[in-house]
Protein backbone atom coordinates (compact mmCIF):
# COMPACT_ATOMS: atom_id res chain seq x y z
CA UNK A 1 0.00 0.00 0.00
CA UNK A 2 1.42 3.58 -1.24
CA UNK A 3 2.26 5.50 2.04
CA UNK A 4 3.88 9.27 2.50
CA UNK A 5 5.33 10.81 4.67
CA UNK A 6 7.84 14.37 4.96
CA UNK A 7 11.56 13.85 5.95
CA UNK A 8 14.09 16.77 6.78
CA UNK A 9 17.82 15.95 7.19
CA UNK A 10 19.96 19.08 5.99
CA UNK A 11 19.99 19.50 2.49
CA UNK A 12 17.26 18.57 0.28
CA UNK A 13 19.93 17.50 -2.30
CA UNK A 14 21.13 14.68 -0.21
CA UNK A 15 18.13 13.73 1.25
CA UNK A 16 16.76 13.43 -2.19
CA UNK A 17 19.45 11.15 -3.14
CA UNK A 18 19.61 8.80 -0.57
CA UNK A 19 16.08 8.18 -1.10
CA UNK A 20 15.96 7.69 -4.71
CA UNK A 21 17.55 4.67 -4.66
CA UNK A 22 15.99 2.95 -1.86
CA UNK A 23 13.42 -0.37 -2.96
CA UNK A 24 9.95 0.12 -1.92
CA UNK A 25 10.05 4.41 -2.87
CA UNK A 26 7.91 5.36 -5.62
CA UNK A 27 8.22 8.97 -5.37
CA UNK A 28 11.04 11.46 -4.28
CA UNK A 29 10.61 15.31 -4.18
CA UNK A 30 12.51 17.69 -2.68
CA UNK A 31 10.45 21.48 -0.94
CA UNK A 32 9.90 22.70 1.64
CA UNK A 33 7.78 21.94 4.93
CA UNK A 34 6.78 22.85 8.19
CA UNK A 35 6.98 27.25 7.60
CA UNK A 36 4.13 29.29 8.12
CA UNK A 37 3.56 31.09 4.61
CA UNK A 38 2.52 29.74 1.14
CA UNK A 39 4.56 28.37 -1.71
CA UNK A 40 8.12 30.41 -0.37
CA UNK A 41 10.71 30.41 -2.80
CA UNK A 42 14.00 28.95 -1.92
CA UNK A 43 15.82 32.04 -1.40
CA UNK A 44 13.62 33.00 1.19
CA UNK A 45 13.96 29.61 2.94
CA UNK A 46 17.32 30.42 2.92
CA UNK A 47 17.09 33.22 5.27
CA UNK A 48 14.69 31.32 8.17
CA UNK A 49 12.28 33.54 8.23
CA UNK A 50 9.71 31.15 6.76
CA UNK A 51 10.16 28.48 9.01
CA UNK A 52 10.26 25.62 6.35
CA UNK A 53 12.72 23.06 6.57
CA UNK A 54 14.09 21.72 3.33
CA UNK A 55 12.66 18.33 3.24
CA UNK A 56 11.57 15.67 0.67
CA UNK A 57 7.76 13.73 0.37
CA UNK A 58 8.63 10.51 0.22
CA UNK A 59 5.84 8.16 -1.31
CA UNK A 60 6.66 4.50 -0.73
CA UNK A 61 4.61 0.99 -0.37
CA UNK A 62 5.01 -0.55 2.71
CA UNK A 63 4.35 -3.98 1.50
CA UNK A 64 8.30 -3.12 0.10
CA UNK A 65 9.84 -1.47 2.59
CA UNK A 66 8.36 -0.20 5.88
CA UNK A 67 8.79 2.90 7.90
CA UNK A 68 10.95 1.49 10.43
CA UNK A 69 13.36 0.40 8.00
CA UNK A 70 12.98 3.60 6.16
CA UNK A 71 13.51 5.81 9.11
CA UNK A 72 16.58 3.94 9.75
CA UNK A 73 18.24 5.01 6.50
CA UNK A 74 17.11 8.59 7.63
CA UNK A 75 18.90 8.29 10.94
CA UNK A 76 21.82 6.92 9.46
CA UNK A 77 22.37 9.04 6.53
CA UNK A 78 22.51 12.34 8.66
CA UNK A 79 23.11 13.38 12.05
CA UNK A 80 20.30 13.69 14.05
CA UNK A 81 21.91 15.03 16.83
CA UNK A 82 22.80 18.50 15.57
CA UNK A 83 20.41 21.34 16.20
CA UNK A 84 19.41 23.13 12.95
CA UNK A 85 22.35 22.45 11.02
CA UNK A 86 23.88 19.62 8.93
CA UNK A 87 28.08 19.87 8.53
CA UNK A 88 28.32 23.29 6.98
CA UNK A 89 25.05 23.89 6.34
CA UNK A 90 23.48 25.63 9.35
CA UNK A 91 19.98 27.55 9.79
CA UNK A 92 16.39 26.55 11.04
CA UNK A 93 15.82 24.77 7.65
CA UNK A 94 18.90 22.47 8.01
CA UNK A 95 16.72 20.78 10.59
CA UNK A 96 16.19 17.25 11.30
CA UNK A 97 12.64 16.61 11.30
CA UNK A 98 10.32 13.56 10.33
CA UNK A 99 6.55 15.07 9.46
CA UNK A 100 4.17 12.00 9.84
CA UNK A 101 0.99 11.95 7.45
CA UNK A 102 -0.55 8.85 10.23
CA UNK A 103 -0.63 8.81 13.93
CA UNK A 104 0.65 5.21 13.23
CA UNK A 105 3.93 6.83 11.59
CA UNK A 106 4.52 9.27 14.85
CA UNK A 107 4.04 6.00 16.84
CA UNK A 108 7.02 3.89 14.77
CA UNK A 109 9.08 7.07 14.88
CA UNK A 110 8.51 7.95 18.59
CA UNK A 111 9.36 3.92 19.14
CA UNK A 112 12.66 3.96 17.19
CA UNK A 113 13.89 7.42 18.59
CA UNK A 114 13.90 5.67 21.81
CA UNK A 115 14.95 2.84 20.59
CA UNK A 116 18.08 4.31 19.45
CA UNK A 117 18.41 6.94 22.35
CA UNK A 118 18.20 3.66 24.64
CA UNK A 119 20.96 1.53 23.25
CA UNK A 120 23.16 4.99 22.51
CA UNK A 121 23.59 4.65 19.31
CA UNK A 122 24.72 8.51 18.87
CA UNK A 123 27.29 10.17 21.45
CA UNK A 124 24.74 12.78 21.88
CA UNK A 125 21.28 13.06 22.09
CA UNK A 126 18.32 13.30 19.41
CA UNK A 127 17.42 16.84 18.40
CA UNK A 128 15.14 15.47 15.30
CA UNK A 129 11.37 17.28 15.41
CA UNK A 130 8.89 14.78 14.99
CA UNK A 131 5.55 16.60 14.09
CA UNK A 132 2.16 16.19 12.25
CA UNK A 133 2.62 16.99 8.45
CA UNK A 134 2.11 20.58 7.12
CA UNK A 135 1.93 21.60 3.53
CA UNK A 136 4.14 20.65 1.47
CA UNK A 137 5.59 23.01 -1.46
CA UNK A 138 7.88 21.52 -4.21
CA UNK A 139 11.24 23.32 -4.76
CA UNK A 140 12.38 24.88 -8.05
CA UNK A 141 13.06 23.10 -11.10
CA UNK A 142 17.01 23.39 -10.71
CA UNK A 143 16.85 21.60 -7.28
CA UNK A 144 14.83 18.55 -8.84
CA UNK A 145 17.21 15.68 -9.13
CA UNK A 146 20.29 17.82 -8.19
CA UNK A 147 22.36 14.94 -7.85
CA UNK A 148 21.88 12.74 -11.40
CA UNK A 149 22.21 16.62 -12.88
CA UNK A 150 25.23 17.95 -11.29
CA UNK A 151 27.41 14.84 -10.13
CA UNK A 152 30.58 16.48 -10.78
CA UNK A 153 29.71 19.92 -8.73
CA UNK A 154 32.12 20.36 -5.51
CA UNK A 155 28.68 19.90 -2.98
CA UNK A 156 27.74 16.39 -4.70
CA UNK A 157 31.34 15.15 -4.51
CA UNK A 158 32.15 15.77 -0.73
CA UNK A 159 28.59 15.62 0.87
CA UNK A 160 26.28 14.14 -1.17
CA UNK A 161 28.77 10.70 -2.53
CA UNK A 162 29.86 9.54 1.03
CA UNK A 163 26.41 9.16 1.78
CA UNK A 164 25.61 7.18 -1.30
CA UNK A 165 28.77 5.34 -0.33
CA UNK A 166 27.29 4.97 3.69
CA UNK A 167 24.44 3.53 1.76
CA UNK A 168 26.15 1.00 -0.27
CA UNK A 169 28.01 -0.31 2.65
CA UNK A 170 25.51 -0.64 4.99
CA UNK A 171 21.79 -0.91 3.10
CA UNK A 172 23.04 -2.45 0.15
CA UNK A 173 19.82 -5.02 0.12
CA UNK A 174 17.73 -1.82 0.35
CA UNK A 175 18.64 0.11 -2.73
CA UNK A 176 19.10 -0.42 -6.45
CA UNK A 177 22.77 1.47 -6.90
Amino acid sequence: MKKSIYLAAGCFWCTESVFKVVIGVSDVLPGFTGGFIKNPPYREVCTGRTGHAEAIALTYDDEQINLKELLLIFFNTHDPTTLNRQGHDVGTHYRSAIFYTEESQKEVAKELMQQLEDEGVFSKPIVTELVEATPFYPAEEEHLDFYNKNPDQPYCQFVINPKLEKLKRYYSNYITI
